[in-house]
């Protein structure tokens, strides 16, 4: 009897014990809350964009995490406050990145045109990104209403263009009646429309949006743009 036991010990002592090669228990993972936290972000940020903050799923997100459906909520309380941590994250990269230019060292009308063509490869990049900015407006902004840190730190990206503008105009490069507001507006239209409507202009119109050659001349065309705009 005293066999069997010792026996049945080490058997379980075994079977808990994580073979070489094996991914990491549970146990583990929930070990680092931050990187399970990105995690779901991760995942949940593809989720929502691409089927809205209505159509995803929790159970699919969590399906697809290291983690459980009962972790995601005890992290984020519920879909939206998910949904909310997903729209945090994705504002906070863009403007960290912009932040790290170092257009202040820059010719005005140099940095303005490097902060132009930033946005434009960003939103191509990262095109989950546009979508959730689609998905957010259809819900009449009201969750981003609710994000303080972020509407804060996108006025950091106004402060840029102020930046840009003032030395611009004391340079003669630009004109004084310049709103950064309005500038930034006219940039993130320009960058956001070959993300967002690529597909139906593209089909309707039967260009191409697509391919290496058509951006990279959509890309010199807005910053183009934007320069004459901005000239006196």
């Amino acid at each position: 009897m005293a066999r069997q036991t010792t026996k049945r010990r080490i058997g379980e002592q075994a079977a808990a014990t994580p073979r070489a090669g094996s991914r990491a228990t549970p146990k583990t993972r929930t070990n680092d809350p931050d990187r399970t936290k990105a995690n779901i972000i991760e995942i949940a940020t593809h989720e929502f964009s691409e089927k809205g903050l209505s159509g995803a799923r929790i159970d699919e997100i969590a399906e697809r995490t290291r983690t459980s459906k009962r972790m995601i909520y005890y992290y984020f309380e519920s879909k939206e406050g998910l949904y909310r941590a997903v729209l945090e994250d994705s504002y906070r990269r863009i403007r960290t990145i912009e932040g790290s230019l170092d257009l202040e060292h820059k010719p005005p009308l140099e940095a303005l045109a490097q902060h132009v063509r930033f946005t434009f490869d960003y939103q191509l990049a990262n095109q989950d990104f546009i979508r959730l900015v689609m998905v957010e407006n259809i819900h009449h902004g009201q969750h981003i209403a609710q994000l303080s840190r972020t509407q804060q730190e996108s006025m950091g990206a106004i402060q840029t263009l102020r930046n840009i503008v003032d030395r611009g105009v004391v340079a003669g490069v630009m004109r004084k009646d310049l709103d950064p507001i309005d500038l930034h507006m006219s940039i993130s239209a320009l960058c956001f429309f070959n993300v967002a409507n690529r597909h139906t202009f593209s089909t309707i119109f039967k260009v191409d949006m697509t391919g290496a050659a058509a951006t990279a001349a959509r890309r010199e065309s807005v910053t183009e743009m934007i320069l004459r705009f901005v000239a006196p």
